[in-house]
């Protein structure tokens, strides 16, 4: 009997061990992910999310170079309009200094003529070729001796009068000819600072130009990294932009399209509405370095000489010109076309200006025209069009409203 409850005992042992390991197998072979799987799955979800946020950053650094670049490019092209017109002033100067060189050598021409008439009468009267030697010599007693005597005084008067007259005339035509040198001299210098400002426009449009592709084609490169799904995003983001922006442009150009009165019959006020309304007429021209007349757009310089549009300054000075009042092609004195406004005071029609240094105004690059509701038409940079745009940007440095 003991060897078979042995056995007994063994086999409901091995039974209960075998049932134990059966019900217990499952939960070792579990198949769900374990917790190292998890870890390592977040470790991924994170190194994503820091491989999307240096993405980002790098696109965000190359939105800020574009916007660098093309500042870059405003500021050189500015700086260009503005020794163009010094130089220009300096050419009017010294037209202006020969005209008075000519005038005064021309009067001094006539006082010593008038010397040499007074120096030949008097030797035809110390000959006798007339009857004035006897006003000198004749008779008469002492009473004409006096007389005489006033004569001779009288003409020593006359020829030191018209000596001083011809010194005078010689010394005005003298300081004249000295502004006409220093007038030339300017003009050189002016020209030669032109020529190296055209040149540093040059390259930094040149510069912009280049990199314009192929930070395009880079930033185009790391929204594919992104995700399609935020790749598109981003595409879609951006239409709507540009959709929100058609939309608005609408809606201002619909605002400003209304009286149509002589300018000389509107309000002061009222000549901003004639500013913008002539600006906005202009949306979707191309941007062109050194275009823009009074008359409207037209051929620029270098890398606009084949382009038809305007720049910053030539859209300011076209608009206001609608309006009656003379501008120059240039932001510099533009600035100083009239009172500065307050930002929270402006009004459409208003010149909002851009400086690389919003506390130096020597350093304006750009301007545009306020239009309300803080937004501006522009003429931006080489490559864009006529637009309308935010006036909050770090660089905004004030705001002009241009007087008659």
């Amino acid at each position: 009997m003991l060897p078979l409850i042995a056995f007994s005992a063994s086999l409901a042992l091995g039974m209960s061990m075998q049932s134990s390991a059966a019900f217990t197998r499952p939960a070792a072979a579990d198949p769900g992910p374990s917790a190292r799987d998890v870890e390592r799955s977040q470790d991924r979800v994170r190194k994503r999310a820091a491989e999307v946020g240096r993405t980002k950053a790098m696109l965000a650094r190359a939105d800020g170079e574009l916007d660098r670049l093309a500042v870059a490019a405003e500021a050189a092209i500015e700086q260009y309009n503005g020794e163009r017109l010094k130089l220009q002033w300096s050419q009017q100067a010294y037209k202006d200094t020969q005209v008075r060189v000519a005038e005064a050598d021309r009067r001094l021409e006539e006082k010593r003529a008038e010397l040499a008439a007074f120096a030949a009468q008097a030797y035809r009267y110390n000959t006798g070729y007339n009857q004035m030697p006897l006003a000198l010599t004749g008779s008469g007693g002492p009473q004409g001796s006096m007389d005489r005597a006033a004569t001779v005084e009288l003409l020593a008067e006359q020829r030191a009068a018209m000596v001083e007259r011809v010194e005078a005339a010689r010394n005005v035509a003298d300081v004249f000819r000295r502004q006409a040198q220093a007038a030339f001299a300017e003009q050189s210098t002016a020209a030669k600072r032109a020529d190296e400002a055209r040149q540093a426009a040059q390259d930094a449009v040149a510069t912009q130009q280049a990199s314009v592709q192929r930070i395009e084609a880079e930033k185009r490169r790391l929204e594919r990294r992104l995700g399609s799904a935020q790749a598109h995003a981003a595409q879609v983001k951006r239409a709507r932009e540009r959709a929100l922006e058609k939309v608005e442009s609408h809606k201002i150009r619909s605002e400003f399209i209304g009286s149509k009165r002589p300018v000389g019959d509107l309000p002061a006020a009222a000549r901003g509405a004639v500013v913008v309304r002539a600006a906005l007429k202009w949306l979707g021209t191309p941007y062109s370095w050194g275009g823009g007349t009074v008359a409207g757009p037209s051929y620029g310089v270098a890398q606009g000489a084949r382009t038809i549009g305007f720049d910053c300054s030539g859209l300011a000075m076209y608009a206001w010109h609608k309006a009656g009042v003379r501008l120059v092609h240039w932001t510099g004195t533009q600035w100083t076309s009239g009172p500065h406004v307050p930002l929270n005071e402006m009004r459409p029609g208003d010149l909002v200006f851009f400086a690389t240094d919003t506390s130096d105004p020597g350093t304006i690059h750009h301007v545009g025209i306020y239009v309300g509701r803080g937004r501006m038409v522009e003429a931006p940079y080489t490559g864009a069009r006529v637009r309308i745009s935010s006036v909050h940007r770090d660089d905004l440095i004030g705001a002009t409203r241009p007087a008659l």
